[in-house]
């Protein structure tokens, strides 16, 4: 198996020349979805070892942390995050377990279950926080080069807008040097 601690240069590159049969839109997509895996693989490691669950219940974790005091309909989080509604019912079981999510009827609908974050989890999801966030900077600077880069903003517009506007803040799709 690879070592996941190796540098870019060490590594095939990743097809992305503009001759392929894709469109720019297409290719630009698949270089996400690369960068993506990549950061997925090295933030499995760091949320298992800060916060004990996995990567999957890790997501239904941030998304419960972004809503305001409540919580969301279980449907709605399997909907958001693209997850069977019967594997979110075995995350939420073990999240629950572990104590860091509740689950409650919604008033006024028998079906409806409710899910939201205990303090438990808001305190560690503050703790790790910011090793996280980091491992999620890194990771993005050692796998999208400047081709990465260059796609994405083909992709989403306003980033490419915003790197020339904002020319002397820090990039955070920068190599550290």
């Amino acid at each position: 198996m690879a070592d996941p601690q190796e540098h870019p240069a060490d590594q095939p590159e990743c097809p992305s020349g503009g001759g392929g049969l894709l469109p720019a839109e297409l290719r630009a997509w698949m270089l996400l979805l690369a960068a993506t895996g990549a950061v997925e693989q090295r933030l499995r490691t760091v949320v298992k070892e800060s916060l004990d669950v996995s990567h999957d219940e890790f997501l239904v974790l941030c998304l419960l942390a972004e809503q305001p005091e409540g919580g969301l309909r279980m449907t709605r989080v399997a909907e958001l995050l693209g997850r069977p509604k019967t594997r979110l019912t075995y995350q939420i079981a073990c999240l629950q377990h572990a104590g860091l999510v509740t689950r409650r009827s919604v008033c006024g609908d028998k079906r409806g279950v409710e899910v939201a974050l205990t303090d438990k989890a808001r305190q560690l999801l503050t703790e790790a926080s910011a090793p996280l966030a980091q491992t999620v900077t890194e990771a993005l600077g050692r796998f999208m080069g400047p081709e990465q880069r260059q796609a994405l903003c083909g992709l989403v517009p306003e980033l490419a807008e915003e790197s020339r506007t904002d020319q002397g803040a820090p990039r955070p799709f920068s190599t550290p040097s």
